[in-house]
């Protein structure tokens, strides 16, 4: 959001955003206020615009079109997607088959997908095992969407190896640990409340899994809500713990709109669960250095 907004105060809108910058309905429409178009595919974006790629990532024939029709690009991929990419090419370039966990049609799964295609194939979890054939079984290689849960992710990795014995796995872990952490705190919010609330959209592959996790922890009720007007009060019924919790992109204001709306209904003792100190930051897009107007400009009168 912070990257959309700096290109907007920079350059001006619009801003061209190749899908979702993050997948939160609120984000998106915050941005699409002050001027910031979000675009399916790169055919969408007139030539000589700015176009920024989305967190998830693109991949290289993306970048391929944007050049062709003459656009300037700010690439704000997560640095965690990024490394997933780079390793992606590394094992192909030495001949590796890599199983890709995640889900199938995800934008970080396609970016990814599209580094080494002829190298990768996509494994949709434990049950996508049984279908999964490489050419030699002493050259084979995992990696993972980082926005997966930890342990849907190791299940499937298990169920790879009891296949794959010789599987080799990435240099380190690639779930984001934003992502991590807050699957890590659902499951302590878990031991205590008879509900738990994600505050997050329903494309958000993080937050979809964080209600998962908060239910195979022992949570009797784990729902997703986008905004407080979106919480049923029967859910409330017979609970005395809530435990609230947000998918990794969600703004701050939203989770306090949901404690406002949970304090007028009788729940205003707060108790914060703390697992883990997050003190990684991610600088802006180096693209947001230039004068990507001009740049644009250039472009098209080539």
């Amino acid at each position: 959001m912070i990257a959309v907004e700096k290109a907007l105060e920079q350059y001006g809108a619009p801003i061209y955003v190749r899908h979702e910058i993050v997948h939160n309905k609120y984000v998106v429409q915050t941005l699409e206020k002050k001027g910031a178009i979000f675009v399916d595919v790169t055919a969408e974006v007139p030539e000589g615009s700015i176009v920024m790629f989305s967190a998830h990532g693109v991949a290289p024939t993306v970048h391929a079109e944007a050049a062709e029709r003459k656009l300037a690009t700010i690439d704000a991929t997560c640095p965690l997607v990024t490394k997933v990419h780079k390793e992606a090419v590394r094992y192909a370039k030495e001949d590796y088959d890599i199983l890709l966990i995640g889900h199938e049609g995800h934008e970080e799964v396609i970016g990814t997908s599209g580094e080494a295609p002829d190298h990768i194939q996509l494994v949709d979890g434990p049950e996508d095992v049984a279908n999964v054939e490489v050419r030699d079984e002493s050259k084979v290689v995992w990696l993972s969407q980082t926005t997966l849960s930890v342990d849907e992710t190791m299940e499937t990795v298990d169920a790879l190896k009891s296949k794959f014995p010789n599987l080799l796995s990435p240099p380190s872990d690639d779930i984001c640990y934003a992502t991590q952490n807050r699957q890590i705190a659902v499951k302590k919010l878990a031991e205590d409340a008879e509900l738990v609330i994600v505050v997050g959209s329903k494309n958000s592959s993080n937050s979809i899994r964080m209600v998962e996790v908060a239910l195979d922890a022992g949570a009797p009720a784990a729902h997703l809500v986008d905004f407080a007007s979106e919480i049923d009060e029967a859910w409330l019924e017979g609970v005395t713990t809530v435990g609230l919790t947000s998918g990794a992109s969600v703004p701050d204001v939203l989770v306090d709109g949901v404690l406002e709306w949970l304090a007028e209904r009788g729940y205003a003792d707060v108790e914060t669960v703390k697992t883990a100190d997050e003190s990684i930051t991610f600088s802006l897009p180096k693209e947001l250095r230039r004068d990507l107007r001009a740049e644009a400009a250039a472009l098209s009168a080539e």
